[in-house]
């Protein structure tokens, strides 16, 4: 199988250095266009902007929890991936936010080394909201909205908090479960997951607060396994998690966000929308991120991303629908030929082909419009 290139399940890293092996199919990064703000998103300062104010992000007025407690929980750990491992075994949503945060700035100031450690087989979680552990998602399980208890606005935020939630503990297991490879992906691969958990960390606080605000808290409504079943398929092979969870997990949060930023001002709450249209922003980094380190793990093994891609979709049985923001995935890096099997067949990119692509958006929407009401 594809996946065993990079499949260990020794400590050690040399079995796994010996099978970066190339093969026929050889590929330069090169021939890639990446993300251009790639560069300055690892550049850029701290962000402790965890606070929805009246005109957008800023620092918290008076920190919820009490920092010293957290900071001491850090203070005798001494790497990057004990950290991680900490905030995964950590089950209150606020408490891991906010800890996954204190995390990735301890990391940051004092220039801690990766090391190594071992994830939970799942992470903690709260009492609330339940989880719907099943292999496809039941209509009867998960309340459609107007059975939900919630508002439009408080339903359609209480999910996005489910994926943000869910965003935290996805990027520190990556973090954490590869960490006993990081002589071979380099520091660099663990700081951009880490960033991005950073990164996570601060949306769900901001989905959070909206919450707070609008009368409801995350775990007022049942929630679905989907995003962590996700996740297992791929905990032991590091290029199928890369293809799995940014490639597709975060990539739909790119076709989506537009769409739930339209329902929220439809509904007349423009300041929800402002907090998902920001959200939405800030993902376009964490799918480059993705693309960036699955181009260079496929150049190390000497295979090309496009089919290697779709081998694996095909090996872990994933799905990828639209309809697709393809503005937002090109400007990720993410080309379209990779995961729209449409686009096998389009020779020309003429008005034809425009016309099926506006269509079949269309008829998506209507779906998904009719499922709401």
């Amino acid at each position: 199988m594809l996946s065993t290139a990079l499949r260990s399940s020794s400590l050690s890293l040399h079995p796994l250095k010996l099978k970066l092996k190339p093969t026929s199919c050889s590929y330069s990064s090169s021939n890639h266009q990446l993300w251009s703000g790639l560069q300055n998103w690892r550049d850029s300062s701290l962000n402790h902007n965890r606070f929805w104010g009246p005109s957008g992000p800023q620092p918290e007025p008076q920190p919820t929890i009490d920092p010293n407690n957290q900071h001491s929980q850090l203070g005798s750990v001494t790497s990057l991936a004990e950290m991680g491992a900490m905030v995964l075994q950590t089950s209150d949503p606020l408490k891991k936010s906010k800890l996954s945060h204190l995390a990735y700035s301890k990391w940051r100031k004092e220039r801690l080394p990766v090391g190594v450690s071992v994830p939970p087989n799942s992470p903690a979680r709260p009492s609330k909201p339940q989880l719907v552990v099943v292999k496809r998602v039941s209509p009867k399980e998960i309340p459609a909205p107007k059975n939900s208890g919630l508002p439009l606005n408080a339903y359609m935020l209480h999910n996005l908090a489910h994926v943000e939630l869910n965003a935290i503990d996805l990027a520190w297991d990556t973090v954490v479960r590869f960490s006993p490879y990081s002589e071979l992906l380099g520091d660099m691969f663990f700081a951009d997951f880490a960033r991005v958990a950073d990164d996570e960390s601060r949306h769900f606080a901001w989905c959070s607060q909206r919450l707070a605000e609008l009368g409801f808290s995350y775990g007022d409504m049942p929630a679905h396994n989907v995003l962590w079943r996700e996740c297992a398929k791929s905990s032991d092979d590091v290029v199928a998690r890369l293809a799995v969870i940014p490639l597709v997990q975060e990539a739909r949060g790119l076709d989506a966000g537009p769409r739930l930023v339209q329902k929220l001002i439809g509904f007349g709450d423009k300041r929800t929308s402002n907090v998902v249209a920001k959200i939405a922003e800030e993902e376009v980094a964490h799918v480059a991120v993705g693309v960036y380190w699955f181009v260079s793990v496929c150049q190390q093994m000497g295979r090309a991303p496009c089919p290697t891609f779709r081998d694996l979709l095909k090996e872990y049985n994933v799905e990828v629908k639209g309809p697709f923001n393809y503005t937002a995935r090109e400007e990720a890096g993410l080309p379209r030929e990779w995961y729209d099997p449409l686009k096998e067949g389009i020779k020309d990119e003429g008005p034809l082909s425009k016309v099926h692509d506006r269509l079949a958006h269309i008829i998506s929407m209507e779906k998904e419009n009719s499922s709401l009401s």
